[in-house]
């Protein structure tokens, strides 16, 4: 299994970083820390409370629990806590938000102390004052002591206004929006090679919850062979939890997200799937859908484009690679599991696995050779951006463009195909790439390069042709 702590050392060294400030000036600093479900936030800060080698209290929050009773939680886990350097003196009970602040305040004292604050958006929804008791219990009492202060939270959408302008904690923490483990770390993770890593990050969207279920150098075919067994395996039930929690109810946003899940890519066609027998979403119910599903949940991710001018239409796909694998596969998958039909299950996902790998690597390939251009590791000087190419028709569809900014670049540096399939990339597919890039505006030919990314490598006839080769070791290598 991959066992321990995975990754993180950034994330670690950031907090470290605060909290030895915090030593050295006696003043407090606060950190808002958000992600969504199972992408390790509560693991990260406990593994940072562990090393810390400093005094820290952990309340996590419950969701649907009384403000008397999370108070009184609170009280007791602070007592647990042993910070208080005199525990007979802390109150009996507390009545309210600020005097729970002023409490913990009397109780750290002068020494360097961590506070976590885990699923602050639930304590938000219990009580109406929390946002401002947290604001003036910060301002009044806790910035003036070594004190630093984690405020947790998988309600992004929540975590954001906390700290937004016009909100009470505006100004007072720095935000920090924890990702998933990257495609080297959950190759390391699991003793993958190169294309093994990168399948297993697509599996499980590099969540900690699903690889520690992982045993180590075991192929991704395989662990989902062995997935099937088991209907409430982490692989089914940590997408499932999460579908869950963001759309408790069948409602219209959650039909958007599965028709943008099954496939369906523009605004029409999703329009089309979301619908009901009275015909398509209409567009001024589904504009703010979209929107709200990418600006505030941030489930979606929104494509547009690449090149010198401005281009239509916009692409839509699931943010997270695991739970667009579930609504594209693993949750039939997942149903003929729970009917005793293991072998079945599996056979179902390996027809689809192919063709869906395909399109899914697509975003992590671009964000690969993005970081690559950024690091200077490529040979192009002013790429910005990495992002892909198509027209209204749909033909042809560019996989790759390098650009110095976005959404409409000034020079495009490069155009590129990616085929992660066994066979190599051959002389049909580059004639394929030439005739389609000459169809990108700022593309020129021969001083736009062309760049291919292939799982088989590339034919020799080919190789010549082609400014840089991409296999799947480049690709894991961005983020090592």
């Amino acid at each position: 299994m991959a066992s321990g702590f995975v990754g993180r050392s950034i994330e670690l060294g950031l907090l470290r970083t605060r909290l030895d400030r915090i030593i050295e000036s006696g003043r407090g600093t606060a950190v808002a820390l958000r992600g969504r479900r199972q992408i390790g936030k509560s693991r990260l800060v406990q593994e940072f409370c562990d090393r810390a080698q400093v005094r820290y209290f952990y309340f996590t929050a419950t969701k649907g629990m009384s403000v008397h009773d999370s108070l009184a939680a609170y009280l007791a886990e602070l007592r647990r806590s042993g910070i208080a350097r005199e525990p007979d003196t802390l109150p009996e009970s507390i009545g309210s938000w600020p005097d729970a602040f002023r409490v913990l305040a009397n109780a750290i004292g002068d020494e360097p102390t961590v506070v976590v604050m885990d699923e602050v958006p639930w304590l938000a929804e219990q009580d109406d004052i929390f946002d401002g008791a947290l604001q003036t219990g910060w301002d009044r009492l806790l910035q003036q002591q070594p004190v630093l202060l984690l405020l947790l939270g998988s309600d992004i959408h929540m975590m954001e206004r906390l700290t937004a302008y016009d909100q009470p904690f505006y100004g007072r923490a720095d935000n920090l929006v924890l990702g998933a483990l990257n495609p080297a770390e959950v190759a390391r993770a699991l003793d993958l090679e190169a294309a093994a890593g990168i399948d297993a990050h697509l599996i499980t969207g590099g969540l900690p919850g699903i690889l520690r279920s992982w045993p180590q150098g075991m192929a991704p075919l395989d662990f989902v062979r062995r997935e099937c067994d088991d209907p409430a395996a982490p692989l089914f039930s940590v997408p499932e939890s999460t579908l869950l929690a963001e759309f408790p109810a069948p409602d219209q946003s959650r039909r958007v997200l599965e028709a943008v899940g099954s496939g369906e890519r523009t605004f029409a066609t999703i329009a089309a799937a979301a619908g009901s027998r009275s015909g398509a979403v209409p567009s001024g119910t589904l504009s703010p859908l979209l929107q709200r599903l990418t600006g505030e949940k941030h489930i979606l991710a929104n494509d547009i484009p690449l090149s010198t001018k401005s281009g239509k239409p916009a692409l839509y796909r699931v943010t997270d690679s695991n739970l667009r694998l579930y609504l594209a596969a693993l949750r039939s998958v997942q149903e003929l599991t729970r009917r005793g039909r293991p072998d079945a299950a599996y056979d179902l996902f390996a027809r689809r696995w192919t063709t869906w790998r395909g399109k899914a690597v697509e975003p992590l390939v671009r964000d690969a050779l993005e970081l690559a251009a950024l690091t200077g590791s490529l040979p192009f000087d002013d790429v910005a951006v990495v992002g892909s190419w198509w027209n209204r028709a749909f033909d042809p569809e560019i996989d790759l463009i390098g650009a110095d900014r976005s959404p409409v670049a000034h020079r495009i540096a490069f155009a590129g195909s990616i085929k992660w399939l066994g066979s190599p990339f051959d002389r049909h597919d580059l004639a394929s790439l030439t005739k389609g890039a000459h169809m990108v505006p700022g593309f020129v030919a021969p001083d736009t390069a062309l760049v291919v990314v292939s799982l088989g490598g590339v034919h020799a006839a080919c190789a010549d042709l082609i400014d840089v080769i991409w296999d799947a070791r480049d690709v894991l290598a961005a983020w090592s």
